[in-house]
């Protein structure tokens, strides 16, 4: 049975849940614009968030923009606006709110129509579940993985939350089974693996470099499209400047040479993409080897 903190924690989420996606949306809008702002004019913001803009757009932590790292954390406090209404929302109206290419749109549908599997693997932009809305309602169920959050009746309502959108969600952790092989089943059988791949969460990600910077990235993307022989689209999600979404998925990554080639050329896909968007890149966690913690880098033998 859980302590009194997780029972307090699973219950703010869900009190905050009901309140958010019940709101009336101008009401939400205001109030999640408002923290947003808060957030990133306290202090000049995260000081985590402006070391990594400061990578993306080539400047000191100190020189970024204050402009910007507001807008960061608008665009942070946005995606959790959303994620709280979306189960409330027609998703067609989701889907109808997303802009793509032609390019894009025709790429990925000549994918999913070749019967290999796709695996569409994203940074934490913008809103990756209105992305997989967007999936959903194309090109149909997708599946995905999850970490395991703590209490575990949290981690089920946020389960419960996503497979309500048509998502198949496997724990990182802790499952029957463990998610690569269930992935790569799906894969095999022509299906759709969505991931997010900006962020290792285990000890065994792929070194790259992104920005100019040495960090690491998971090896699940580039091992499941090698040994499936699945579709691997770089996928980015962003908002425009009057709000909409933006979705861009016609990046297809060569997988010749094996997992670290295809890593790096994923990388290089993502400082491409987030570099139009450095606002709508959700990366408050320190991500480069430079600012890791002396625990991880002993733990990854990384002097």
């Amino acid at each position: 049975m859980g302590g009194v903190g997780d029972i307090m924690s699973d219950f703010g989420y869900r009190a905050g849940w009901a309140a958010v996606k019940y709101s009336p949306e101008p009401l939400a809008r205001g109030v999640f614009d408002a923290a947003g702002t808060f957030v990133g004019k306290r202090h000049g913001g995260p000081r985590q968030l402006r070391k990594n803009l400061a990578r993306v757009i080539g400047t000191t932590p100190d020189d970024v923009p204050g402009d910007l790292v507001e807008e960061a954390m608008r665009s942070y406090a946005r995606y959790w606006r959303e994620a709280f209404r979306l189960p409330t929302t027609d998703p067609d109206e989701i889907a109808a709110s997303v802009t793509m290419t032609d390019h894009d749109r025709d790429a990925i549908a000549a994918s999913v129509q070749s019967g290999r599997g796709v695996i569409m693997a994203l940074p934490h932009s913008g809103n990756w579940d209105i992305a997989g809305v967007w999936l959903v309602k194309n090109h149909g169920r997708f599946s995905t993985v999850a970490e395991r959050l703590k209490p575990d009746s949290l981690f089920e309502q946020f389960v419960a939350y996503r497979e309500s959108l048509g998502f198949e969600v496997f724990p990182l952790t802790g499952g029957e089974q463990p998610p690569f092989s269930l992935l790569a089943e799906r894969l095999r059988a022509g299906g759709l693996v969505c991931l997010m791949a900006d962020r290792d969460l285990s000890s065994n990600g792929v070194p790259v470099t992104m920005f100019g910077q040495k960090t690491r990235i998971p090896a699940g993307s580039a091992k499941l499209a090698i040994e499936t022989g699945a579709v691997l689209h770089a996928v980015h999600h962003r908002y425009d400047g009057v709000g909409k979404s933006v979705l861009n998925c016609g990046t297809i990554i060569d997988t010749a040479g094996g997992v670290a080639p295809t890593a790096q050329r994923l990388a290089d896909a993502f400082t491409r993409d987030i570099a139009t968007a450095p606002a709508d890149w959700h990366m408050l966690q320190p991500l480069w080897e430079a600012d890791w913690s002396p625990e991880r880098r002993a733990r990854l033998g990384v002097e």
